[in-house]
């Protein structure tokens, strides 16, 4: 089955690799003055990078299309053609293709390919189709401004995406997907349920949490915090800053230092926004003597942190400057790593199930170029990440490389109802940090010895695991997240009185309930509640009235009931309480 996909993998990889190169041709047919820097296929289809004084307007985009359609119905061969790097980089310099130049310099081998398809010829490694003719179903996607290179301090340029599949049917089912994660985009599912909103008055990148979307948070923040001290961890509280020097000590301003803020000075003091919490939960540790007895020693926290991040990636909740980890360190022996691992491993599997995640890819993150640490104990680190894991018996891939520089990790991407992966979880083991800190214990044997600090995150970040959240239900949150659980309505003014009495008895049952006995029609305020995803409904009339009883909607459009108020209240706390 690997085998099948990497080829069918690689199939995509040359269709849209062509489909780029097409694309580049029909823009300089069409704008003349264009001058060109990248095109590579990506994951879901391709883009080019142009340098054009005006941006690409949507028509441009249909015009593009048009002329590519005449390209590809031409069939033009796609030939390629290996020449010295000297002799390329005077053909694109004499075309003033600075960009291509720039990258041909940049070339270690002294001979290059280039592929030439109807008279437009670009700088490629390939490889291409045989012919344009091949390229069956296509469609330009958006526009975008990117910096050349990815630096802000070069030149933007004009980026146009697009996709490429084999098929007209393969198409149209990507399409109908992008249409769906539109619907389901957090940036305007959190403005139409009015929970969150980023304001330039107080910067980019840092959230404001609107009521509703706050009361799920709180949500989120009692259930993580009452399921950690149930497994045997300390809740903590520390600082917003701190002195430089503990980020010096730490090896972050050494390692991280481009994504941390600059410094402020205090009475004469550098200090630093917290980029992390670990350093204070191993302050805490060594604030009193510990031992053998004492460890495992778990410490967890809703820490908030500030990262700098460029603007031009900043993304809604998924991607932030300030945001709030649900972060833990765990202070062990080392014959306690794997039994620490293990039970990380079944903590995070059942908070991400209880908010409906089922299905994840599961990832082992090796050491990189740049570390602290010995080699050794590199390896005892690893080691025991992959004995846990076999243990478990998850399946798993090695990401060779991608380890943080005070050790490797777990990190599991969660699958949405999308199908689309995201980074949330991960499991990392230390010797770093308490060699830095001089953190110890007493041994059985009354001598000092170095702990192992395991750092771990289930959530990732509250902001980011509630984009996500969002998402993946559309905005119909399961009825324990709902900011508004029940709504309350009535048909008429006169029901107003036992409508406050439902309603009154729902919420001392600590339900999250609103009243709505606006002088509308009823079917106004049911349309109304069901923009705003209410998941259950009490409608109130004459008979509800007259009967003492109460009729219930769901937010599917389901009638229920009828049902006594003490049994409606009993349904919905074994739905509440069941995480539902």
């Amino acid at each position: 089955m690997s085998d099948i996909v990497e080829k069918d993998t690689a199939e995509l990889e040359i269709l849209r690799h062509s489909t780029s190169h097409i694309m580049a041709h029909a823009v300089k047919d069409l704008f003349p003055e264009v001058k060109f820097a990248i095109g590579p296929a990506i994951e879901d289809g391709f883009y080019y990078d142009f340098d054009r004084p005006a941006a690409f307007a949507p028509e441009d985009l249909a015009k593009i299309e048009k002329r590519m359609k005449e390209i590809i119905k031409k069939n033009n061969p796609f030939v390629r053609k290996e020449i010295s790097k000297a002799e390329a980089i005077e053909i694109f310099g004499q075309k003033g293709e600075n960009y291509k130049v720039e990258l041909l310099q940049e070339i270690p081998d002294d001979t290059v390919s280039l592929y030439e398809e109807g008279g437009f010829v670009d700088l490629c490694r390939g490889p291409h189709l045989p012919k344009t003719g091949m390229v069956k179903a296509f469609k330009l996607l958006s526009v975008a401004g990117a910096y050349w290179r990815g630096d802000e301090k070069n030149k933007m340029l004009r980026r146009i995406y697009g996709t490429a599949f084999e098929t007209k049917e393969e198409l149209d089912a990507y399409l109908n997907f992008l249409e769906e994660v539109k619907k389901r985009d957090h940036r305007k599912l959190g403005k139409e349920l009015d929970l969150f909103s980023l304001s330039e008055d107080i910067g980019p990148g840092l959230i404001l949490w609107h009521p509703n979307g706050a009361i799920i948070r709180k949500t989120i923040e009692d259930f993580w915090r009452n399921e950690h001290i149930k497994a045997d961890y300390k809740i903590l509280f520390t600082p917003h800053i701190a002195k430089l020097h503990l980020w010096q000590q730490s090896g972050h301003w050494d390692f991280y230092r481009e994504n941390m803020y600059s410094p402020m000075e205090i009475e004469e003091v550098a200090y630093e926004l917290k980029p992390m919490n670990c350093p204070f939960h191993i302050d805490i540790y060594k604030s009193s003597l510990k031992s053998y007895r004492d460890l495992p020693l778990r410490y967890a926290e809703l820490g908030t942190v500030y990262r700098y991040e460029r603007s031009g990636v900043l993304h809604g909740l998924l991607r932030v400057r300030g945001f709030t980890q649900d972060d833990a360190h765990i202070f062990c022996m080392e014959d306690q790593i794997e039994d620490e691992i293990l039970n990380i491993l079944d903590f995070t599997l059942f908070i991400l199930r209880t908010f409906g995640f089922e299905s994840y890819d599961i990832y082992l993150s090796t050491r990189p170029e740049k570390y602290v640490g010995s080699l050794d104990n590199w390896e005892k680190a690893t080691d025991a990440l992959k004995h846990a894991l076999d243990k478990k018996g998850l399946a798993y891939r090695v990401d060779p490389g991608e380890g943080v520089f005070y050790g490797p990790k777990i990190d599991i991407k969660i699958k949405d109802s999308l199908n689309r992966s995201w980074q949330c979880s991960t499991i990392q083991v230390d010797f770093n940090l308490p060699e830095r800190f001089d953190v110890t214990y007493r041994g059985s044997d009354g001598k000092e010895h170095r702990p192992i600090m395991i750092h771990r995150a289930l959530m990732g970040s509250l902001e980011r695991f509630f984009g996500v959240l969002i998402e993946h239900y559309a905005g119909a949150f399961p009825l324990w997240l709902s900011p508004v659980q029940v709504s309350v309505l009535t048909i008429a003014e006169r029901h107003g009185d036992y409508a406050l009495e439902i309603g009154t008895a729902l919420k001392i049952s600590d339900i999250r309930t609103e009243i709505n006995t606006d002088n509308e029609k009823i079917g106004y305020k049911i349309r109304e509640a069901a923009v705003r995803k209410i998941p259950y409904l009490v409608i109130i009339g004459d008979k509800e009235v007259s009967e003492k009883m109460i009729t219930v909607r769901k937010r599917n459009g389901e009638n229920i009931g009828p049902f006594t108020a003490e049994q409606f209240m009993d349904i919905i706390k074994d739905e509440i309480n069941g995480k539902k």
